[in-house]
């Protein structure tokens, strides 16, 4: 196993992603050591990082703002890690995000991550996986939320929704990485040609409905949104994922800017921090670290989507 910039690639120039290290979960009914409570738990999130960027999605949907605050670093990693600009972050004033992991574990030794839910009474780490995070936010602080009756996450469309899921994380969340990261022709085709399938089904699925479950957004939709969001500035030059372009499915990318039409998402949105992070975060792929002036994208454009119904 090698690195770049503490990237993990295998002997075989695979992108290995890391499992997430804190996976504890916040519960509204008390019957975890992390009882729900506004005001208790801080998430530390990149504006540039589509993973932390589905948690400040759905704390906006449901209007958690007054009850989990937010920290954030900046869009400019190095080597040692996630850093904070002068005063950003709100509870401690650390210099890097790594100080959190080590005040959880004082032996952690791996790639500092972000999204991180924190827990300002224990003054630790309660989870820094995603997927959880917006589990938790969906569910778990209902009795803080501005908007609570708001269920991206139904009971009666889980096991679809996980299945769906795994697909888009597998091909298409964490493919374009595969792709991006590979230091071999054969890795980086295991995962370019997958990836185009994957939005191919998408492309089909969407013509029909206007959400990937009908008429409502889940969190499913908000789980791609972070990612197609990238694609077409990003990912399609930089991470080498050019077989099309977003902008070259008319399904994919009305449902891209309808999601972002969503009141409340177009703020999370931040495209400068996106483009600077990628660009001169990896030396590996993009040495001279020039951020690209396009490709102009413009997410207010008009979509037909409404007449799918929703």
């Amino acid at each position: 196993m090698s690195t770049h910039s503490r990237i993990p690639i295998s002997d075989s120039g695979r992108f290995v992603r890391q499992d997430s290290p804190f996976r504890a979960w916040v519960t509204a009914d008390g019957s975890s050591c992390f009882p729900a409570a506004a005001g208790r738990y801080h998430l530390y999130v990149s504006h540039a990082c589509p993973w932390a960027h589905r948690t400040l999605i759905v704390r906006a949907l449901k209007g958690l703002e007054e009850a989990i605050d937010v920290s954030v670093v900046d869009p400019i990693r190095d080597d040692r890690g996630w850093a904070f600009q002068e005063g950003a972050d709100k509870l401690h004033g650390w210099d890097y995000l790594s100080s959190a992991y080590l005040a959880s574990d004082p032996d952690f030794d791996d790639r500092v991550s972000v999204p991180v839910l924190w827990d300002t009474v224990t003054g630790r780490i309660v989870n820094n996986e995603s997927a959880d995070i917006i589990v938790m936010l969906n569910g778990a602080f209902d009795a803080f939320a501005a908007n609570p009756g708001l269920d991206l996450y139904p009971a009666d469309l889980r096991p679809q929704i996980d299945e769906l899921n795994a697909r888009v994380y597998d091909t298409v969340n964490n493919g374009v990485y595969q792709a991006g990261f590979a230091t071999s022709q054969e890795a980086y085709e295991e995962a370019v040609y997958p990836l185009f399938d994957t939005l191919d089904m998408l492309e089909e699925r969407l013509a029909t409905q206007r959400y990937l479950f009908g008429e409502r957004p889940t969190l499913a939709d908000w789980r791609l949104f972070t990612t197609l969001l990238r694609f077409d500035p990003v990912y399609a030059t930089h991470f080498k994922c050019n077989l099309r372009r977003i902008a070259d499915y008319p399904n994919l990318s009305g449902y891209l800017r309808d999601l972002h039409a969503t009141p409340g998402v177009a703020a999370t949105v931040d495209m400068d921090q996106i483009k600077r992070h990628y660009y001169m975060t990896h030396p590996s792929i993009n040495p001279s670290r020039i951020v690209p002036a396009g490709p102009i994208i413009d997410l207010t454009a008009p979509h037909d989507r409404a007449k799918l119904g929703g």
